[in-house]
């Protein structure tokens, strides 16, 4: 099935639609203008809608499958999601970035806790603190333990 998303004036993603694989290919195929235009006569624009661009369900085109607040970058020619968060930029291959690098390490030790023998991490991202948050289960007892990334040492702290 192909999937066509609806773009509004600002390049957002209104909707993404279902289409029939044959009728994209019998009007010019595959990321085509032809198959778009045919695609609009099938399936009429919403009032906000300005056009209509082919997303990949699979990811194997125009980078990710799109999704409502997603942003058409027309001269990139790709999708781009919506920014999870305010402090987050994107690096060079369109990706969303925090300001400290994500943890490079997910080990089942965390500095200070006995035993190690910890399991189930929970990352998140804390944007008030600009700072990685996790929350790993003490499988001896099944207590939560929370915990912060230190990026600077490279390993996970109990707060």
């Amino acid at each position: 099935m192909a999937h066509f998303a609806e773009i509004d004036k600002d390049n957002k993603v209104i909707r993404v639609v279902v289409a029939c694989n044959e009728d994209i290919a019998n009007n010019g195929g595959e990321q085509s203008v032809e198959a778009a235009t045919h695609f609009k006569k099938a399936c009429p624009l919403s009032s906000n809608g300005v056009s209509w661009v082919q997303t990949s369900y699979n990811d194997n085109f125009r980078k990710k499958f799109a999704g409502r607040t997603y942003t058409y970058d027309a001269a990139k020619d790709k999708f781009i999601g919506p920014q999870p968060f305010p402090s987050w930029s994107l690096d060079g291959n369109d990706d969303w970035k925090a300001p400290v690098t994500f943890p490079s390490v997910s080990s089942e030790n965390v500095e200070g806790v006995v035993p190690p023998d910890v399991t189930h991490i929970n990352i998140t991202w804390d944007e008030t603190n600009q700072k990685w948050l996790a929350q790993k289960v003490d499988s001896s007892n099944g207590n939560l333990i929370n915990i912060e990334w230190d990026p600077t040492n490279s390993v996970w702290t109990v707060v």
